[in-house]
Parts: C-alpha cells; sequence; structure tokens
C-alpha cells in the first residue's frame, strides 16, 4: 500500500507540472486544501488559503512555458496513511533559461480518499555563497 500512496502522490504532481508548465495552473489548484499555505522565493511572504494562491495563479496564467522539465530524485514520507511529504529538484528549460528548483509539498488524505496539497514550499538550486 505504501508504494501504491508513492506512486500516486508522484503522479499527481507530474501531472499538475505538465500543465503548469503549459501556463495551466488549474491541475494545483485541483490538488490545494482550502487552508494551503505557499513559500515561493519570488514572494516577499508566505500566501495563506486558496483565494490568495488563485490570485497570485491568475497572474501567471498563460505567462509559464516552459520546453522540457525533470523531476528529479522524488521522495515520498508516508506519516500513518493519512499525509505524506514530498520532495523533489526540478529541472526546467524555459527558451534559453534553465531553472533548478527544490520543492516541497505536504499532501493530506481528506475524509473522501483524495489526497489535497495543504503546503508548498519552493526554492532556488544555488551554491553557498562564501
Amino acid at each position: 500500500m505504501e508504494r501504491t500512496i508513492k506512486q500516486h502522490i508522484i503522479a499527481l504532481e507530474k501531472a499538475a507540472l505538465e500543465a503548469w508548465n503549459e501556463g495551466n495552473p488549474d491541475a494545483y489548484m485541483e490538488l490545494y486544501a482550502e487552508d494551503y499555505t505557499y513559500f515561493d522565493p519570488s514572494l516577499d511572504r508566505r500566501l495563506d488559503g486558496y483565494d490568495a494562491i488563485k490570485a497570485y495563479y491568475d497572474k501567471l496564467r498563460g505567462q509559464i512555458n516552459v520546453d522540457k522539465f525533470a523531476m528529479l530524485n522524488p521522495e515520498v514520507q508516508i506519516i500513518n496513511d493519512s499525509a505524506a511529504v514530498l520532495s523533489f529538484n526540478l529541472h526546467a528549460h524555459e527558451r534559453d533559461d534553465f531553472y533548478r528548483w527544490n520543492c516541497t509539498e505536504v499532501y493530506v488524505r481528506q475524509d473522501d480518499g483524495q489526497w489535497k496539497i495543504i503546503h508548498t514550499h519552493w526554492s532556488y538550486i544555488m551554491p553557498m555563497l562564501r
């Protein structure tokens, strides 16, 4: 069962990334819980709640156009079959630009059995400055 949950979580994330990379945030929006929270290095504070992330994504709709991406090293840690933490590295090519990200997603199984994301944290992969 644990392996099935891990595969399911990774499949949900990949499908949402594929839509996002074509400028469509709807697949992610379907995964977010009402009490969702979001950290992104391009924002100066955490976004709290479904409405806040929807407003943010509506501004980005149609502006993302990733040519290819790779979800690297996905790891799903399951907590009592009711929560899961997905972490991975993302490499994305958008025209001549190359982006490297770290991502952590916290999924919770809802009463209806669906997995919803309650928290996301994105950060840039970069070498430490000395």
